[in-house]
């Protein structure tokens, strides 16, 4: 079979539009709401609660600010130790840095790819003074979300869900984001839905849904004046952008039943070769944000080969997220396995691939796509 390059590149996911996002952007223009403040704001923020199923949600100009929010909500300072999800994007981890915590990376297990709860009992047991716990759901899979929260009560440690990857995934019939007593989403322009760029905090605290407006209009106090008494944050979402999300959010289950599809067209046409898809428990849905291989052991071709092979085809795919204990800017910090050796996100990251995961690709465009990987190991 002779394949041609695609005329019209691949994407490993980017952003599908309906029309509906420009009604209510429209709206935003025509009441000359522009700013970050607005109906549109307000709806959205309604809309995903209801959605999800928590009491407030805090709309923000990113996943990292909310995570960033998160951290300070939770009471990092100085010197405070935070376990940190391992494998995973900077993102999760870096607003420990910005309040001047101490990240300690949790490795992750194999069920899920997520951080193993063994692993954080161990942290745990070194590190018993650790304020808070950030746990990633990788790739729109759910973590085994109750067995870490229980932990962190056991140990009195503020738990922050980051669900920026796994918006509509859910974990025994609930939600993800509303497993921590801080809780993040993203609604970055490659995530499930978009807004272009954006995020939100999601929590059932009153207070801290009320602090976190607070911070993000930059702490600015109920005085006629301008007047601070803390230091705050230009982060609040826009009113434009979360016209968007108004639009996107009508169509965030059709996106993921399409998604599901293309995980499992994936699953079912490269079955017999040596690799297996990213892992999820039975009892969770995710949102199969991104559908990933990972090579059998020992089998002589590499994600590098599959990933250039991939790309002369006009066809985008992506390397795993590496290891945070493996980046330089982090290499010093401490690391934490269920059992010395086994380093379960560096291996995972070494034979692994995310693979094109976009709603817009076709049937036909996907075959051709399995029919390329397949030729690697031919």
């Amino acid at each position: 079979m002779s394949i041609k390059p695609f005329k019209n590149k691949i994407w490993l996911a980017s952003p599908t539009m309906h029309g509906d996002e420009q009604k209510f952007v429209k709206e935003a223009f025509d009441t000359n709401w522009v700013s970050t403040v607005g109906k549109n704001l307000e709806r959205l923020e309604q809309e995903i609660c209801s959605y999800v199923g928590c009491t407030h949600a805090v709309a923000l100009s990113a996943g990292t600010a909310a995570l960033h929010l998160a951290v300070k909500l939770a009471g990092i300072k100085k010197g405070d130790k935070v376990l940190c999800s391992d494998l995973t994007f900077a993102a999760t981890v870096n607003p420990v840095s910005y309040e001047q915590g101490i990240q300690v990376f949790i490795d992750s297990e194999r069920d899920t790819w997520n951080m193993d709860p063994a692993a954080l009992e161990r942290a745990f047991q070194k590190y018993p003074d650790a304020k808070a716990v950030i746990a990633a759901n990788l790739y729109g899979t759910p973590a085994k979300l109750s067995e870490l929260r229980d932990i962190c009560r056991k140990y009195h440690a503020v738990f922050i869900e980051d669900a920026a990857e796994s918006l509509g995934a859910t974990y025994r019939g609930q939600q993800t984001g509303t497993f921590g007593a801080y809780n993040v989403i993203s609604f970055n322009g490659n995530k499930i839905i978009t807004t272009s760029g954006g995020g939100m905090l999601l929590t059932d605290e009153e207070e801290a849904a009320r602090k976190v407006r607070f911070w993000s209009t930059q702490a600015r106090e109920n005085v006629p004046w301008y007047q601070h008494k803390e230091l705050g944050y230009n982060y609040r979402m826009s009113n434009i952008l979360a016209g968007i999300g108004r639009g996107q959010l009508r169509y965030l289950e059709e996106h993921r039943i399409r998604k599901k599809q293309i995980y499992q067209r994936y699953e079912q046409g490269l079955k017999g070769f040596p690799l297996t898809m990213n892992p999820f428990l039975e009892y969770t849905e995710p949102n199969f944000w991104l559908s990933c291989i990972l090579i059998d052991k020992g089998i002589e071709v590499s994600p590098v080969k599959i990933r250039e092979k991939l790309e002369e085809y006009h066809v985008e795919s992506r390397p795993i997220w590496k290891p945070m204990h493996l980046q330089p800017v982090y290499e010093n910090y401490d690391f934490v396995m269920a059992e010395e050796g086994e380093d379960v996100g560096k291996d995972i990251f070494c034979r692994g691939l995310c693979l094109p995961s976009d709603i817009k690709m076709t049937e036909q465009e996907q075959e051709i796509i399995m029919e390329l990987i397949k030729n690697c190991f031919v």
